[in-house]
């Protein structure tokens, strides 16, 4: 069965992106295989102001590859050809998609859908980058409510830029 991670990069003091959606705070760094991470994923979940972000960045062609799934209740399916547009989370699709054949699936960046997926107990792994960088404020990795999720440390990697890798698994 394949597994849903949670993989994001988020500041030193726990924000996935500034106050008003700022990224611009997460540089690429040489030493980090990017190719090695996207090659373990043949799906991404993401909602839709995390689609569009990336569509800005990085352009309608980069959702040709991978099989691209946006969470979102305004965007129309015929508008977005290359992704499959979602309207609502179900327990009976998060099933059919795990029971498939193929590689990790991975939900990206969006708090707020990682917090539907982590409550409705679908996230099996999280992978943060952490980078070495203070914000003070924005959108933090977790939104409210206070409920404690355990998780056991699988892997991580030190930076020489101080970037910090930390790979875990959902205790259950």
């Amino acid at each position: 069965m394949r597994r849903i991670r949670y993989g994001v990069a988020a500041s030193l003091d726990g924000f996935i992106a500034g106050p008003n959606g700022e990224v611009d705070w997460i540089i690429t760094d040489p030493e980090v295989n990017f190719a090695e991470i996207w090659a373990q994923f043949d799906t991404l979940l993401m909602g839709r102001r995390t689609y569009e972000v990336a569509v800005q960045r990085l352009g309608e062609a980069a959702f040709v590859r991978i099989t691209n799934v946006v969470f979102s209740r305004t965007l129309k399916q015929e508008q977005h050809p290359r992704v499959k547009v979602m309207p609502e989370l179900t327990r009976e699709w998060v099933a059919w998609l795990k029971d498939q054949n193929g590689k990790d699936i991975w939900l990206m960046g969006g708090s707020n859908l990682f917090r539907s997926f982590l409550d409705s107990g679908y996230v099996d792994g999280i992978d943060v980058m952490v980078i070495p960088v203070l914000l003070g404020a924005g959108i933090p990795l977790l939104p409210s409510p206070y409920s404690p999720t355990k998780l056991k440390l699988l892997n991580n990697q030190v930076y020489r830029s101080g970037r910090l890798s930390l790979a875990y698994e959902v205790q259950r």
